[in-house]
């Protein structure tokens, strides 16, 4: 392949330029400079390379793009407009308005086009790891000889700031490992950040670095205006076995009198820069938002060339489908997103006979039978495989062939000791289509996910996190491990699933609301510590999120828990029941599914009449919406054995009897109704 010049080139990239400056003036809010950078980038890639239709943005092997660096946002607008998806040029004009297509960072499932949120810096392409995986497994698992049908690139355009953060360094080293040669990645080398030059905080040498990863890199000196030399390095990166580091030297908010400072990067341009910038570039000055004709012509053209590809595309599914009609039914259906019929049917079912066993192994257990029934499901552990009891028998690693650790056929990802990476990667793979990603580490370090967790519930992406170790009942590892805020801060999350399972029948809940979801990520909160399956407990019961697991009639107090300390609480009850003092127990494995369930439903399990106390071996931060009062741990953990550490903290049956008369004698002493904590006014 070599670069052939467009009549339209020119004037397509002086169009970016100048609709982007407008697009930022009109908001006067955004960033002008990245985008007027990457201009002539853009037009190339898109114009020669990116196979889409924007006509139908979600065609299942389009290339996927992602801009890393989403603070310049104004770029990928300006361009989903050109190319005809449905983005208007009032839309445009709508940019980081209230309810508009154009927010202030892309956003997945909210503008035509996108294929992963992005903002924080490092999110994006890290994101589009999980997307080249996502490729490299289904077109090992599909293609056949003559039926190439999943072959897309993913394109990422990253600047000095993604670069900088952590999470894109774990990432891009899991990628070197992983060779994945279908990820190009286009660093925006303009030695810029909103501190200014990047010579205050940034002079390590990145390409030496992503040589190291194992990347292939290459370099184009002047982004600004080669063309030719863009085109060549892109058409090289198709070609590499491994994953690309184009590092383009480019200049931040070319063409403006402040192009190369930091004073282009996030503000809008001035009235008469823009001026003279759209006379510098050929276009009418005394018009905003312009964009010649020879410009949609152009891209125009580019649309064409996506329709055709798909509809080829097409022709070669239904051809594929009377030679392999097994395979083609499994891959359509994991297309559309559904899952394969009856799968709920594997989830095992307990009763109080069953051995008491850890929620870990419980869900060691869910796995092992829902694995080999929905071959959807891509699973994977940050370094803790055997703790986590993620990888169940008969999978197989994904890996490159040429490491004989396994393929990219294989289903179980190594990721190492990089959680916050891991996360973003499940993001990738659940936005690619077609794969459940499920992912573990200890519960107290999702936190060093964080960031990525709440992309994936800003985002909808149903990303299950397989959390162990899930409190003081981990014992020796001490403070450093246990989680105390942890299930505040993830409950506090909108959009979030925090599930912590008292027994087999709720972690089967937990996975089946999990699976069944289609737009909220889960946290499964697993113990260590071996746990007894409950006289009560049910999958239909738990999947609602909350329900009474003892009840009385008459009662004088109810306790309502989670996780492991339910039969701590269900001791309490007994000891007190000895007393005489009538005791409901209610389990509430998941707040926020609770919360969805009607009021009618939510009060008859937390009812008025007496008080209520709640339990739980975390923070009792949060408890307060479903309790009058609330036992916990707002100090951290400790190291020992585990029944110790629960005696230290009074966390036992004897101790939360005794707290539970006192809550009784003190509403008794204090008279009046006691009102459920459910009713409120709003």
């Amino acid at each position: 392949m070599s670069f052939v010049p467009n009549q339209f080139d020119d004037v397509s990239i002086a169009t970016i330029r100048t609709l982007a400056a407008d697009v930022v003036a009109k908001a006067n809010s955004g960033h002008p400079g990245a985008p007027m950078g990457m201009a002539a980038v853009a037009h190339v890639l898109f114009s020669r390379f990116i196979n889409a239709n924007p006509k139908n943005s979600q065609w299942f092997n389009r290339d996927r793009f992602v801009l890393s660096n989403g603070h310049g946002c104004a770029l990928q607008y300006v361009l989903l407009h050109l190319l005809g998806y449905k983005l208007s040029l009032d839309d445009l004009k709508a940019f980081r308005q209230i309810d508009s297509k154009t927010p202030g960072h892309p956003e997945f499932h909210h503008t035509d086009g996108i294929e992963v949120t992005t903002g924080p810096l490092g999110q994006g392409i890290s994101a589009a790891v999980g997307l080249a995986i996502a490729q490299a497994h289904l077109g090992a698992t599909y293609n056949k000889d003559g039926f190439d049908l999943i072959n897309n690139f993913t394109y990422v355009f990253a600047g000095d700031g993604c670069l900088m953060e952590g999470v894109a360094s774990e990432a891009a080293s899991l990628a070197g490992h992983l060779q994945l040669g279908n990820l190009i990645v286009v660093y925006d080398d303009n030695h810029i950040s909103i501190d200014g030059d990047t010579n205050v905080a940034f002079t390590e040498d990145v390409p030496k670095r992503f040589e190291a990863y194992g990347w292939d890199v290459l370099h184009v000196d002047d982004g600004d205006t080669d063309l030719k030399s863009i085109y060549e390095a892109i058409a090289k990166a198709r070609t590499t076995p491994t994953p690309t580091l184009i590092r383009l030297r480019t200049t931040i908010g070319y063409g403006s009198k402040q192009q190369g400072t930091h004073g282009v990067h996030g503000a809008p341009l001035k009235a008469d820069d823009i001026q003279q910038l759209k006379t510098k570039f050929g276009l009418p000055a005394d018009k905003t938002f312009y964009v010649p004709e020879d410009t949609y012509a152009a891209y125009k053209e580019v649309g064409v060339r996506g329709a055709e590809l798909e509809s080829k595309w097409n022709a070669l599914l239904e051809s594929y489908k009377s030679q392999y009609p097994t395979e083609h039914a499994e891959l359509t259906r994991r297309i559309s997103g559904k899952l394969p019929e009856n799968w709920e049917k594997n989830l095992p079912v307990y009763t109080p006979a069953d051995a008491a066993q850890a929620s870990r192994k419980l869900s060691e257990i869910v796995l092992s039978k829902l694995v080999p029934a929905i071959p959807d499901l891509i699973g994977g552990s940050a370094d803790l495989t055997g703790s986590n009891l993620t990888r169940v028998k008969g999978m197989v690693d994904f890996q490159h062939p040429s490491t004989e650790l396994g393929t990219y056929a294989g289903t179980y990802i190594r990721y190492g000791v990089r959680e916050h990476a891991m996360g973003a990667i499940a993001n990738g793979l659940s936005a690619y289509g077609g794969i459940v990603p499920y992912v573990s580490t200890f519960l107290n370090f999702v936190s060093y996910a964080a960031g990525a967790v709440r992309l994936s519930a800003l985002s909808g992406h149903p990303v299950i996190w397989v959390a162990t170790h899930d409190s003081i009942g981990l014992g020796e590892d001490g403070p450093t491990h246990q989680p105390i805020e942890t299930g505040a801060h993830f409950r506090a999350l909108p959009n979030c699933a925090f599930w912590r399972p008292a027994d087999g029948n709720e972690t089967s809940a937990a996975y089946k609301w999990a699976l069944t979801t289609k737009s909220t990520p889960s946290i499964l909160s697993l113990s260590r510590q071996n746990l007894p399956n409950l006289e009560g407990s049910t999958i239909d019961n738990a999947v609602k999120g909350g329900y009474v697991v003892h009840e009385v009639e008459g009662e004088a107090l109810t306790i309502v828990s989670s996780g492991s300390e339910v039969s701590i609480a269900l001791e309490a009850a007994s000891k007190l029941q000895a007393e005489g003092i009538k005791t409901r127990v209610v389990s509430i494995p998941c707040w926020l599914v609770f919360d969805q369930q009607p009021q009618e439903y939510r009060l008859s399990v937390l009812r008025s009449g007496a008080p209520i106390l709640s339990l739980e071996a975390l923070s009792t931060t949060g408890w307060q919406k479903y309790s009058h009062e609330q036992y916990g741990i707002d100090t951290f953990g400790a190291s020992g054995p585990y029944l110790q550490v629960y005696e230290k903290f009074g966390i036992t049956g004897t101790n939360i009897a005794s707290v539970g008369k006192k809550v009784v004698d003190f509403y008794k002493k204090k008279g009046g109704d006691v009102v459920s904590p459910i009713l409120k006014a709003f």
